[in-house]
């Protein structure tokens, strides 16, 4: 006899694999990426600080030298034409700037009078104290911008040291 071959069972699926577990939080790579962004932080914050160091230092308005006031008060005042900037550098107690004043009033109206433009600029500033009494004197050149004419001025600015040194004062040498 034959053996008799044992029924035949569809044939099933093979077993799905379980769903593999979550994997556990990196804590390490959190403290990584922590430690990294604290460190870009203070980096930025310390940045800033050092620009506003540097800021501060390069718009710091010097007035240890009483001629490079002087150059600097010529420049805003006859040059850039700018009392707010020129007041930086004049004594607190009002200045007598009236001559100067009009000699500035008198170059613009003349730029306006005959269409022209007036350069100024002024020689080296000499420093002198007499009694206590601090001075710098230079010459004002005017010249016309296509250098047709020009004129030469002696002046004298009265100082004083009040937080550094300040123009007190303008007044033209004879």
């Amino acid at each position: 006899m034959q053996p008799i071959d044992p029924p035949t069972q569809p044939a099933l699926p093979p077993p799905t694999p379980a769903a593999a577990p979550p994997k556990p939080r990196n804590r390490r790579t959190r403290l990584i990426l922590a430690m990294v962004g604290g460190i870009v932080a203070l980096l930025c914050v310390g940045g800033v600080g050092v620009f506003i160091s540097f800021y501060d230092e390069a718009t710091k308005i010097e007035r240890k030298a009483p001629d490079a006031v002087v150059d600097s008060f010529l420049r805003a005042y006859l040059v850039n034409r700018d009392d707010k900037e020129a007041s930086l550098f004049t004594c607190k107690s009002g200045p007598d700037l009236s001559r100067l004043d009009a000699f500035r009033t008198d170059i613009q109206s003349r730029e306006q009078r005959f269409s022209i433009g007036i350069r100024v600029d002024w020689t080296s500033l000499q420093v002198s104290t007499d009694n206590g009494k601090t001075t710098v004197s230079t010459d004002i050149r005017r010249a016309i911008a296509d250098g047709s004419e020009r004129t030469t001025d002696g002046w004298r600015f009265p100082m004083v040291d009040d937080d550094g040194w300040r123009v007190c004062g303008a007044e033209p040498v004879s």
